[in-house]
């Protein structure tokens, strides 16, 4: 009988075991001068200019935000050159020359606490709009927007639960640095004037909860709970992971603050606290390298290293006669790259490598399963068959805009078809139609 799936491997407990090697060392960092957001951009630095830590170096430019780049060294901009994004795209990048010595930049200086207390919504809002953060959780969507609601807030939902296989870095940034998760949420938890604060988490994660609970002793004038979610996947997917933890259902395609909801990543609430409290952009990500074609490694380096100088410094592949497969992200949501030629941003914190195996897609069998196992409940076959046949408008009806591209349905599909690549081809067919 075929059932719902809800349950897969998550390949986590040995990487949790892996040190964390600090990476800074490295001699060029480049600095995409475009993204997937913003598909403009410009400069605002000259080659032999010296820079420092924390300096605006440039801006990406969307349909209707900007977003400064920051040095995330100290050194010389030495010109410009073409890498890939996490799509394959080459795209132009600033290089800087790093001269290792990590100087801030004059802006860069603490807040009293007495500052910070004062700070409003909007305070809020320029700081974090400045920063350029974004949603660290993958998403990339510029925070200052976020805040930006003029909805009545009640609950700031924080999303720890990281339910993507081989993704550790929220697990890490959980167990080695409660302080500042639980003070970006204060901060953010002040300036919405929201009385209530939920860190959604695992309920497997039992070290996580005693980790937290004891860190949230020193906020007892804040009512912050921690929410011990499912262990399925996708309990991350933001609207499962609010109704989980606080029992709100939202309607896809709702914003979720017109329920009085807003709900952030934990790395994100991470790079507020430091945007806050010391006036820093991100300069560093946790990444790792994982799979059965590569040397495991759990890195933090500042955002601008390309990932082929980690994938050296952890000692390179593995069996390199074998053709590899190589995923940034995880293995549901993640994005094949062809090379590792690739610069670690925001919103990259993995590369899996796995040795390439020969897979061949059947005829479907009509068993279901990936109507069983969809999360919103659209038929991806049906979806494939109406794509095949170039028909947009039973696209529309039967919904395709709705996947979440959370990889189910071609992770049960039993002839192996990537029913998930079909639902990225349809909604990107039915945008090039205009609908």
């Amino acid at each position: 009988m075929i059932t719902k799936t809800r349950n897969i491997p998550d390949g986590k407990s040995e990487l949790k075991k892996l040190p964390i090697v600090h990476h800074k060392e490295a001699e060029y960092l480049y600095f995409p001068i475009t993204s997937a957001r913003c598909p403009e951009g410009e400069t605002c630095v000259i080659g032999g200019q010296f820079v420092k830590v924390g300096e605006q170096i440039g801006t990406r430019k969307a349909s209707f935000f900007e977003q400064p780049i920051h040095a995330t060294a100290s050194g010389e901009i030495v010109g410009v050159e073409k890498h890939r994004d996490h799509a394959g795209k080459l795209i132009d990048c600033i290089i800087l020359k790093n001269d290792q010595k990590y100087e801030l930049h004059e802006s860069v200086k603490d807040r009293s606490e007495k500052e910070i207390e004062k700070l409003t919504r909007e305070d809020l809002v320029t700081i974090t709009k400045d920063m350029g953060l974004v949603g660290l959780g993958g998403s990339g969507f510029p925070t200052y927007i976020k805040l930006n609601t003029k909805e009545k807030i009640e609950t700031i939902v924080v999303n720890g639960v990281e339910c993507e296989p081989y993704l550790v870095s929220d697990y890490e940034l959980m167990m080695n640095n409660p302080h500042e998760i639980i003070k970006g949420l204060v901060y953010v938890m002040k300036a919405m004037k929201a009385p209530k604060g939920v860190i959604a988490i695992k309920e497997k994660y039992h070290e996580i909860k005693e980790v937290l609970n004891f860190a949230l002793k020193e906020y007892d004038d804040f009512d912050i709970q921690v929410a011990e979610v499912g262990n399925y996947y996708p309990q991350g997917w933001e609207l499962e992971t609010v109704k989980s933890a606080i029992g709100v259902t939202i309607p896809q395609g709702e914003l979720t603050a017109k329920y009085g909801v807003l709900i952030f990543n934990v790395s994100t609430l991470v790079s507020v606290y430091q945007a806050v409290k010391h006036r820093l952009p991100v300069l560093e990500r946790f990444f790792t390298l994982s799979g059965e074609g590569i040397h495991n490694v759990n890195f933090r380096a500042r955002i601008g290293t390309k990932i082929s100088d980690l994938v050296k410094l952890a000692g390179g592949y593995i069996n390199e006669e074998i053709p590899k497969v190589m995923i940034l992200g995880g293995p549901m949501m993640g994005a094949n790259t062809t090379s590792d030629d690739v610069i670690i941003t925001h919103t990259i914190t993995s590369m899996i490598v796995l040795n390439d195996k020969e897979y061949f897609e059947e005829p479907c069998i009509h068993c279901a399963a990936c109507v069983y196992s969809c999360p919103v409940k659209i038929e991806p076959v049906q979806i494939m068959n109406a794509l095949k046949s170039g028909d947009p408008e039973a696209l529309q009806i039967l919904q395709v805009n709705k996947c979440i591209e959370c990889g189910l349905c071609s992770y049960v599909c039993p002839s192996k078809i990537h029913l998930t690549e079909y639902m990225r081809k349809s909604k990107k067919y039915l945008r090039e139609k205009g609908n």
